[in-house]
Parts: structure tokens; sequence; C-alpha cells
């Protein structure tokens, strides 16, 4: 059965709450991962800005935008974090 549309609306709004998680809190590295996961599966994360995410899972400090764009991969992705 599809998905409709409010409930996908609702899902896609909560992982992209859940992957701009602040950084440093317990659990925030998973919890953006989780969350990239969500997007990735979508179609809107390519494989190399999600292995990123996967790298920083264990770490709630560090930063994985910072990563992606050092590694220059992810542009689209980068856009979207940045202008939303």
């Amino acid at each position: 059965m599809p998905e409709e549309p409010e409930n996908a609306a609702r899902e896609d709004a909560e992982n992209w709450n859940l992957v701009r998680t602040p950084l440093g809190e317990a659990w925030s590295g998973r919890t953006r991962y989780a969350a990239a996961m969500y997007f990735y599966k979508k179609g809107e994360m390519n494989a190399d800005t999600l292995e990123v995410y996967r790298l920083c899972s264990r770490l709630d400090h560090q930063d994985p935008l910072s990563i992606i764009r050092d590694r220059g991969v992810g542009k689209a992705w980068l856009e979207k974090m940045e202008g939303g």
C-alpha cells in the first residue's frame, strides 16, 4: 500500500530535523546517521555522503558536513543542508 502524502511529508520533516541534530548531544552522531540512511534510501543522498555520516556516527562532536566538504562529495546534499 502506498504511503499517503501527508504521512510522507511528516516523515520527511521528522528526518530533516534529526539529520540536523546539534553536534555534541548524546547519541547525536547515531541520530544523524539514521536520518541520513532515510534520505539515502529515498535517493536524496549518494553513497559517499552516507559513508561520511556512518564514519561520524560514533563521534557526536564531529560535523559530517565539514568532512563532506573536505572530500568533495555530496555537493547536492550540502546545498540542501545549507539552504534548508
